[in-house]
């Protein structure tokens, strides 16, 4: 066991896991009454949020574009599997935590020569609705979200901390903590995971480190329900390379103009959808799919070159960087693109108020099934989601402390640490199965063997005596998620 103390104190009002758009905003809707501990995995950056390079899309001008516009495109991109009543509230409630963050809290959206702002357009969307800060939008909103956060004496961030496990205790859960490795715990009267995806299961995925699916593992095993894990997104344009974490090329690219080429340099969008390059997500990957088995070729790419290359460089910085580490100028070279595993749908169900079907515990974010986005989520709608169901979160919690409900105390623990380093072949044998099993078509043959060594994953790291790390929090998570993902599938 170890007592050792590694947060300012050992009970807190709210626990928030999770360095995003979700963590962080959630963590700013409390009083400096209110106790918060936020728990970042890594830094106080590292995030699926921070890697978001679109924008947040939300209807701001009534004269030009309509909630109604706004649901509609939600609800055709989501192939009409959404939930109409959160996809409503979502279209309503998100122009007001847009202007929030703009006006209280300092985010910085591009704007046009005359002050307004610039909005861009992306696949599924009708009207020019998407907020931006260049091709940075997620850095630019967790960055000045941190800058609050770290104002507040109410909040204390922790920083290379993972959450192992929440157990039930009277009026709470006691949260075990992994801080560099050693750990530790803390009581919490509520609780809000806001984890991130699950985009490390792949071995090509747009996701950062944290993604590892620790939030939906760790509500899976409390007995909370977890719904349409199956529904993952695969981006279509994702720098084509050898990286396991790919570079994205942002919607916004083809929003600006930019044509889906395949190996023989031509455009093919028609052939599937009269939508071409501004059709859905989920679209677009299959159509480059079924266009890789039509040509027998899996080359594909992205050009823009026929726009002005000072406004692509003004436009796209952050992107004309990274293409050009990568050896390819956007603005002269077309830029080499495939599918690749991008964002989660599904998760740990919660109702219009970020309640989980386990008292006390929240999610909000990517982790969440809020049911905006149903089979496929619209572009840029998933900041929206962050800051429109974290507020909620938040603001449900407050209504239950200000009816008196009662707050946890400590209680007595004890628990074994110690053990073998778990093998880091685990993870790339996860990623080997599901990159085989199920990429964008599945592979049912390959789903079920996959099943079968998922589980013999998941027996040898439940019945081996392994160290209790942040690798082997990782990897638990990774094949709970995997086996999850892929049951649902052979089940369709």
């Amino acid at each position: 066991m170890s007592n050792k103390q590694l947060t300012k104190k050992k009970v807190y009002d709210v626990l928030i896991v999770g360095s995003g758009v979700a963590g962080k905003y959630g963590a700013l809707q409390f009083d400096e009454n209110t106790d918060v501990l936020l728990l970042c995995k890594y830094d106080k950056i590292t995030s699926n949020s921070n890697l978001a390079q679109g924008g947040v899309a939300a209807v701001l001008d009534l004269k030009y574009d309509s909630y109604e516009e706004h649901f509609n495109d939600t609800m055709i991109a989501g192939r009409q599997a959404n939930d109409p009543e959160a996809v409503d509230l979502l279209v309503h409630e998100g122009p007001k935590a847009v202007t929030d963050i703009m006006e209280n809290m300092g985010v910085d959206f591009d704007k046009k020569p005359d002050g307004t702002l610039d909005k861009t357009l992306e696949g599924g969307h009708s009207k020019r609705r998407i907020m931006h800060h260049k091709d940075t939008t997620g850095a630019e909103i967790v960055k000045k979200l941190n800058e609050q956060v770290e104002m507040h004496k109410n909040i204390e961030q922790c920083e290379n901390s993972a959450l192992y496990r929440l157990v039930r205790v009277k009026s709470g859960f006691r949260a075990d903590i992994i801080t560099n490795d050693v750990l530790h715990s803390v009581f919490c009267s509520y609780c809000i995971l806001c984890t991130g995806g699950i985009g490390r299961i792949y071995k090509y995925t747009t996701n950062p480190k944290t993604a590892t699916g620790d939030g939906i593992r760790i509500a899976y095993e409390l007995g909370a329900s977890i719904k349409n894990l199956s529904y993952v997104q695969f981006h279509p344009t994702a720098f084509d390379s050898d990286d396991g974490e790919q570079f994205l090329i942002s919607e916004s690219v083809r929003g600006e103009g930019a044509y889906l080429k395949n190996v023989s340099k031509e455009r093919f969008m028609d052939r599937y959808d009269k939508r071409l390059e501004l059709a859905p997500r989920d679209v677009v990957s299959r159509s480059i799919i079924l266009e890789s088995r039509r040509t027998g070729s899996n080359h594909f790419y992205l050009d823009i070159t026929h726009e002005d290359s000072e406004f692509l460089k003004k436009r796209f910085p952050g992107i004309y960087a990274g293409c050009l580490e990568h050896g390819v100028d956007m603005t002269k070279d077309m830029i080499p693109i495939f599918p690749c595993q991008h964002y989660l749908m599904g998760g740990i169900e919660t109702d219009l108020d970020a309640r989980t079907t386990v008292s006390r515990l929240y999610a909000a974010g990517e982790c969440a099934n809020t049911g905006v986005h149903g089979k496929n989520r619209l572009a840029s709608n998933s900041l929206l989601e962050a800051l429109v169901f974290s507020k909620r979160a938040a603001d449900d919690i407050k209504r239950c402390m200000t009816a008196g409900f009662p707050k946890v105390e400590e209680h007595p623990y004890s628990y074994d640490a110690s053990g073998a380093p778990v093998p880091a072949s685990i993870k790339t044998d996860i990623r080997s199965i599901m990159q085989r099993a199920y990429f964008v078509f599945p592979d049912q043959a390959a789903v079920r063997q996959g099943l079968f060594r998922i589980d013999d994953i998941l027996k040898r790291l439940r019945g081996g005596k392994y160290a209790i790390t942040t690798e082997f929090c990782e990897t638990l998570s990774m094949a709970v998620c995997a086996r999850i993902v892929l049951k649902e599938v052979e089940e369709q």
